[in-house]
């Protein structure tokens, strides 16, 4: 209807029609605000150059850029795994094999599990995606706070000439003991990340650029992906970022879903009638859409669901039981957004995840702590409840081999192996939050869902348009995977 219709001079039995028609329409689709997702809601317009994307894919699956030269991004974000890795907590350097198959490797042993889920990759290229990892501790910087453009935790350190916020995501986990550079004394990155040393050429990221410009076929790749690459010399570790984001934002762009046709044409024939019922209900009765809003299903902000807390959190807290009972140093609570904002509100809020892809991307969680998609589900159905609940077999923890702690000698910090007559207080730390009432409690505190009562079969009609949020493509994208890589190292983990 026009702005400016002025009722007055309309016909009766028009008017009439119009209010019947106007409930009836919107209640024919609960979707009738969202629009299709389109190239314009991508950097570079959906189009990134083809030499740019064709680097990024190798880089990201080259081992060249991990401080050990044994872990790839690929490793905890493969295509086959819905770009995360199939498992609560990920374990990366020191270990071998992908997804659940992963296991530590005696003479490489491990820094313990990675403290958070290894978040999907699907549309993380869409510009509506200004803060990224599960706290948003990445993010656009519109204060311009930063020359970089981006808040991070490198703050002033972070180099300019980033294309994105994706492409600032990527210089963080080769910084990252546990999930790429190693620890301080396996080789050069990561003493140069412990020192924290990043920029300059013997910076972490300067080191890692160095070993990119000593390959003739990567140094081929650079100059054809970026003009200002003229040699060897000129590649910076902001273009590998930069390649790496535009591989992901193309390769993992699931827009050929169920839903995105219905989308497109409003034809209901996309969706099964289950699927039907459920968008009724999740855009209706049961809430989701409250958070899981738009073409994304996300709100792009942050909020505390009483998720269960597991594995080795992020130190936060002061509350010291782990390490009186057992004598292991750790704090094992994890805040969330406070770590950014270090504001009390913001404690165990995370970061509204999009639902596209969903059913391929668990266990699902800040933690990973639901294997199952209909549990996580129900969780959000009423969380509090839930919390209480909560058992370890909810999720899916890989077994621990030769574990090594941080410990000193003198005025030197050096690594040993847990005794294994110790492992198994060492692997209380999987649980102690979730089982200390005085840790547990806060959670459920914080908790903003309000319970809603749904019944069996509406929680298979959720699940049911979940699964159409899917793109059949995302399913099987084991052709992403490159043969070899320029630097010669094995591409299978």
């Amino acid at each position: 209807m026009p702005r400016f219709c002025d009722f007055r001079f309309l016909p009766a039995v028009a008017v009439i029609t119009l209010l019947l028609l106007a409930p009836a329409l919107s209640l024919a689709d609960p979707a009738a605000g969202i629009v299709p997702v389109a190239d314009e809601d991508f950097y570079d317009n959906g189009r990134p150059p083809e030499a740019k994307v064709h680097l990024g894919r190798l880089l990201f699956f080259d081992k060249i850029l991990s401080g050990n030269r044994n872990i790839a991004c690929a490793t905890c974000h493969h295509p086959t795994t819905g770009t995360s890795d199939a498992v609560s907590l990920s374990l990366g350097e020191g270990a071998s094999g992908l997804g659940k198959d992963r296991r530590s490797n005696a003479s490489s042993p491990l820094l313990g599990r990675v403290p958070r889920n290894a978040p999907a990759l699907y549309f993380l290229g869409a510009r509506a995606f200004e803060r990224l990892n599960h706290d948003g501790r990445v993010e656009v910087d519109h204060r311009h706070t930063w020359p970089s453009g981006f808040w991070t935790p490198a703050r002033e350190k972070l180099p300019q000439g980033l294309d994105s916020v994706l492409a600032a995501q990527a210089l963080f986990p080769v910084l990252s003991p546990v999930e790429m550079a190693g620890h301080k004394g396996e080789n050069p990155i990561a003493t140069a990340v412990a020192l924290d040393h990043l920029e300059g050429p013997t910076g972490a990221w300067g080191l890692l650029a160095a070993r990119l410009q000593a390959i003739p076929e990567y140094v081929t790749l650079f100059k054809s992906a970026f003009p200002e690459v003229t040699a060897a010399e000129d590649i910076r570790f902001v273009h590998a970022a930069n390649a790496i984001a535009a591989f992901e934002a193309t390769a993992f762009r699931p827009d050929d879903s169920p839903f995105d046709r219905y989308l497109r044409d409003r034809d209901p024939a996309h969706l099964t009638a289950a699927a039907r019922r459920g968008m009724d209900l999740f855009y209706g009765a049961a809430g989701c859409s409250g958070c899981h809003s738009g073409k994304f299903q996300t709100d792009q902000r942050f909020h505390a669901i009483a998720m269960p807390q597991i594995g080795p959190g992020k130190n936060d807290g002061w509350e010291q039981s782990y390490w009186q009972s057992t004598g292991f140093a750790g704090r094992l609570e994890d805040f969330g957004r406070y770590r950014v904002t270090f504001k009390n509100a913001d404690k165990y809020r995370f970061r509204t995840p999009s639902l596209r892809n969903v059913e391929l991307t668990g266990p699902w969680g800040h933690a990973g702590s639901f294997n199952r998609l209909e549990d996580v589900v129900r969780h959000h159905l009423d969380p509090t409840s839930s919390l209480e609940s909560f058992r370890q077999d909810a999720a899916d923890l890989p077994a621990l081999g030769i574990v090594v702690e941080p410990t000193a000698e003198g005025s030197q910090l050096t690594y040993e192996a847990v005794n294994p007559k110790r492992m198994a207080d060492y692997l209380r730390r999987d649980t102690w939050v979730q089982e200390t009432p005085a840790l547990r409690q806060p959670i459920a505190q914080a908790n903003e869902l309000p319970a809603v009562p749904l019944d069996d079969d509406e929680v298979e009609d959720l699940l049911a348009f979940l699964s159409s949020l899917t793109d059949p493509r995302s399913r099987d994208q084991s052709d992403l995977v490159p043969e070899t890589v320029p630097s010669g190292l094995p591409v299978p983990d």
